[in-house]
C-alpha cells in the first residue's frame, strides 16, 4: 500500500474518532454540565481565535508545503525554513502590541452586546497564536511525508483535553474560570507538541541568509492569507457576529445545532484527502478527460453520501432533540440551512483541488475575500432581522454564491462541470424519501424511532441507488459487500 493511501486511510479513522467526541462533547457534556451563557463564551473565544489565526500564520502551512520541494541544497532548506519560523512574526509582533495597550477597547468592542467576553482578550490572542503555529509545525511534519501525528493533534488531542474538563467541571474540581485556562493550554500544549514532534523529523538550522526567491515566497504567503481568511471567516463570522447583537447563550444555541449540520462535511474530508492528489496530478499532465471523470464521480459520491446524512438528520431531528435540554430544541431551521450549505459544498466534488493545483488560484482567493466580505454583510443585515436564524441563512446565502461562481469559473477555464443526469436522479430520490419519511409518524421511544426510520430509508436508498445505476462506483461496491457477505 503506498505512502498517500496508508495515510489517508490513518487520517480518515483519525478524522471519525475525533468528530465522534466531538460529538459527544458538543451534544451532551456541554450542554448538561455548563450553563448556556458560559458555553456561548467559549464558542466566541474559539471562533474569533479562529479568524484570527490565519493572519497570525502568515499564511506559512501553505508556503512550506508548495516550496520545502523546491530547495535541493540542505543549506538553502535551513534557510527557507528559518524564514518559514519567522514570517509570522510580522503579524504576531504588531498585534501583541496593540492587544497590550488597548486591550480595554478591544474587550470593548467585543462584549457591546455581552460584557462577559471583555475579559478575555489575552485568552484570544494566545489561543490564536497558539493554532497558527501548530499548522505551521503541523506542514513541517506534512513536508517529510508524516502526516498522521499531526492530525491526530488536530482532531482528537484538544477534544479530549475538553472532555477531561468538561468531567472535572462536573465533579465541581474545577471553575469555569480554570476551565478556559486549561482550555487555552491544552491548544498551546498541543502547539508545543506538535513542534518537539517537527524537530524530531528535521532539527532547524538557523540561517538569516535568506533564499533568492524570499520576495516571491513573501509575496504568496500574504495571497494565501487571504485564501484562509476567507474560508475560517466563511466557517467561524456567524458566531462571532451573533455575540455583537444577541445574548451570548445563543452563540451555544447556534454552536449544536451548526455541528450537528457539519457532519454532512466529514466525508468530503475523508475523501479530498485522496482526490487532491490525483487531480493535481490530471492537470500536471493536461489529460483533462480524466480530470472531468473525476470532477463527475466526486460530485456524483459525494453528494449520494451526503445527501444521505443530510435525509436521515432532517427526518431524525425531533427524536434527536429529547436528549437535549430543551433550551437547545429549536434548532430545526438551522441545521437545515447549515445542512443544505455542506450539501452544496459536497456537489462540488473536487472543485476546489481544480481551483488550487490550477494557475487560477488568485483570482479565486481574491474571490473569496469579496464573498466574506459579503457574508459579514449578510450577517449585518440578518441576524438583527431573523435572530440565530438569520446568522445560518446568511451562511448559507455565502457559501450558495461562492460554491455557484467557482462552478461557473472551472465550467468557463477547463470546459468541465459536475453535474450529471445521475445528480437530478439522487436529488428525486432524497426529496421523496425525506417528504414520505418526515410527515409519516413512529410511535416509539426516541431511540427507537431513530434507528428504525434511519434503517429502513437507508434500505431503501441502497435498493433505489442499485435498482436505476445511478452510480457505477455506487454498485461495485455493494456488489463488492454482498459478494464478499454470501460467499
Amino acid at each position: 500500500m503506498g505512502i498517500v493511501l496508508k495515510q489517508s486511510l490513518r487520517n480518515t479513522v483519525v478524522t471519525y474518532v475525533g468528530f465522534a467526541i466531538g460529538a459527544v462533547n458538543t451534544l451532551f457534556l456541554y450542554t448538561s454540565f455548563m450553563k448556556e451563557e458560559y458555553y456561548g463564551l467559549i464558542q466566541v473565544i474559539l471562533s474569533i481565535s479562529a479568524v484570527l489565526m490565519p493572519i497570525l500564520a502568515f499564511g506559512v502551512p501553505n508556503t512550506l508545503v508548495k516550496f520545502y520541494s523546491v530547495f535541493k541544497e540542505e543549506k538553502t532548506k535551513d534557510s527557507f525554513l528559518t524564514l518559514m519560523l519567522l514570517l509570522p512574526l510580522v503579524f504576531i509582533l504588531p498585534i501583541a502590541f496593540v492587544s497590550y495597550f488597548a486591550t480595554d477597547a478591544i474587550g470593548n468592542l467585543l462584549a457591546v452586546k455581552n460584557p462577559i467576553v471583555k475579559d478575555y482578550v489575552w485568552y484570544i490572542f494566545f489561543t490564536g497564536l497558539a493554532m497558527a503555529y501548530f499548522e505551521v509545525f503541523y506542514a513541517w511534519a506534512k513536508i517529510h511525508m508524516k502526516s498522521v501525528f499531526g492530525n491526530f493533534m488536530k482532531e482528537i488531542f484538544c477534544r479530549v483535553g475538553q472532555t477531561i474538563l468538561l468531567l472535572l467541571l462536573w465533579k465541581n474540581l474545577i471553575t469555569i474560570n480554570t476551565f478556559i485556562k486549561g482550555l487555552v493550554g491544552f491548544y498551546i500544549l498541543r502547539t508545543l507538541i506538535m513542534k518537539i514532534y517537527a524537530y524530531k523529523l528535521r532539527m532547524p538550522k538557523l540561517k538569516f541568509s535568506f533564499p533568492d526567491s524570499t520576495k516571491n515566497i513573501i509575496k504568496y504567503s500574504a495571497l494565501i492569507i487571504l485564501g484562509g481568511s476567507t474560508a475560517i471567516v466563511l466557517l467561524e463570522v456567524d458566531k462571532v457576529m451573533l455575540n455583537n447583537f444577541l445574548e451570548i447563550e445563543n452563540v451555544a444555541y447556534y454552536a449544536v445545532a451548526g455541528f450537528i449540520a457539519t457532519t454532512i462535511a466529514v466525508p468530503s474530508r475523508a475523501m479530498h484527502q485522496i482526490t487532491y492528489p490525483l487531480t493535481a496530478t490530471y492537470i500536471n499532465k493536461k489529460d483533462y478527460v480524466a480530470l472531468k471523470n473525476l470532477y463527475q464521480k466526486s460530485s456524483l459520491t459525494l453528494f449520494i453520501i451526503s445527501g444521505l446524512l443530510f435525509l436521515l438528520i432532517l427526518i431524525n431531528m425531533k427524536d434527536l432533540y429529547t436528549f437535549l435540554p430543551k433550551a437547545y430544541s429549536n434548532g430545526f431551521l438551522i441545521i437545515f440551512w447549515i445542512g443544505l450549505a455542506k450539501v452544496y459544498d459536497a456537489i462540488l466534488g473536487n472543485n476546489n483541488s481544480i481551483l488550487f493545483n490550477s494557475d487560477y488560484y488568485r483570482s479565486v482567493l481574491l474571490l473569496g475575500v469579496l464573498l466574506a466580505v459579503l457574508a459579514v454583510g449578510f450577517n449585518f443585515w440578518l441576524i438583527p432581522e431573523f435572530g440565530i436564524k438569520g446568522a445560518a441563512i446568511a451562511s448559507f446565502s455565502a457559501f450558495f454564491i461562492y460554491n455557484s461562481l467557482k462552478v461557473l469559473y472551472v465550467q468557463a477555464k477547463f470546459n468541465i462541470q459536475p453535474f450529471t443526469i445521475g445528480t437530478l436522479k439522487v436529488f428525486a430520490l432524497l426529496l421523496i424519501l425525506g417528504v414520505v419519511f418526515y410527515y409519516v409518524p413512529f410511535s416509539f421511544s426516541p431511540v427507537l424511532a431513530i434507528g428504525f426510520k434511519s434503517s429502513l430509508v437507508l434500505i431503501l436508498y441502497i435498493v433505489m441507488l442499485y435498482k436505476f445505476n445511478i452510480s457505477k462506483d455506487v454498485n461495485v461496491l455493494i456488489d463488492s459487500v454482498f459478494n464478499k457477505i454470501f460467499k
